[in-house]
């Protein structure tokens, strides 16, 4: 939960009061475009939970995009999200009453990085989710140290990374030269993969499975929130590509952010979502 500008691997984190109502709003769109995955993934924990979980730990909630998946799926369980955002917090607790979870769904406002004392009243956790969060952390190692110890025996953990941001747009988007949505990726995407399996193994885990998930989802498939789930996650990464991507590119991109031209993002009929994402998923002996 530390304060940094690393684009990598998902939508970001960044706590600084300002960007947090943006984020906000792509971590929600991220869940209502990707829906069927967030369903796939939540299905796939429960294959594997016996008993289903009653007790579900979310950290770096968010807006509470896992938090809402995961209460749909296990309707028996209570789930407590954690951030250290109160805005984030603040906007998870509204949701939470309009959605119906307000009995099952609550928060506990903490920095990861400091003592579990708060997040430790509601365990043991019989199912801990940690959607590309861990690698903001500043010592990972001891974050699932922690996290093993506020498991029950036989209790799972899941931990999720994005490759990059999706990608939305065609090879030749009508604007500039074609592939910049690569070129765009290529030079804001400049960190390796985030790989858990040895940490999880040394803070005692067992290591159940590592899944990757390939999304590819057209326009019907996204729904109606793609425009704008494209829209924000693309404006997110042009503020990280003044200094990297070459001066027509970074033009081409800002008449494509630009709501009022007929190429805009927001307005296009040919978008779709391809991204990928991977899961570990590990238990408690």
């Amino acid at each position: 939960m530390t304060t940094h500008h690393d684009t990598h691997g998902h939508v970001g984190h960044e706590r600084a009061a300002g960007p947090d109502t943006a984020l906000a709003k792509l971590l929600e769109l991220d869940g209502e475009v990707l829906a069927s995955y967030y369903s796939e993934l939540t299905g796939l924990l429960a294959g594997v939970s016996d008993p289903a979980p009653a007790r579900i730990l979310d950290l770096g909630s968010g807006p509470g995009t896992g938090s809402f998946a995961l209460a749909r799926r296990f309707p028996a369980a209570h789930v407590t999200a954690v951030d250290i955002s109160a805005q984030m917090l603040h906007r998870l607790r509204k949701q939470a009453f309009a959605h119906g979870f307000a009995n099952r769904v609550g928060t506990v406002e903490a920095n990861i990085d400091e003592p579990w004392s708060e997040i430790g009243e509601g365990g043991p956790y019989d199912l801990i989710w940690a959607a590309a969060f861990l690698h903001h952390v500043a010592d990972p190692d001891r974050a699932f140290a922690r996290a093993f110890e506020q498991l029950r025996p036989g209790g799972l953990i899941a931990v999720t990374e994005l490759d990059f941001f999706p990608r939305y747009l065609p090879e030749d988007p009508g604007v500039g030269r074609p592939g910049l949505e690569a070129r765009l990726h290529a030079a804001t995407n400049t960190r390796p993969p985030h790989e858990w399996t040895e940490q999880l193994r040394a803070a005692g885990f067992v290591l159940e499975e590592r899944r990757p998930f390939e999304v590819l989802l057209d326009r019907t498939e996204a729904g109606p929130s793609l425009n704008a789930y494209a829209q924000g996650a693309l404006a997110k990464l042009r503020s990280h590509a003044t200094d990297v991507l070459e001066a027509d590119d970074l033009a081409a991109l800002d008449v494509l952010l630009d709501e009022t031209r007929p190429h805009g993002v927001a307005h296009r009929d040919d978008l779709r979502v391809r991204t990928t994402r991977t899961t570990w998923i590990a238990r408690r002996p």
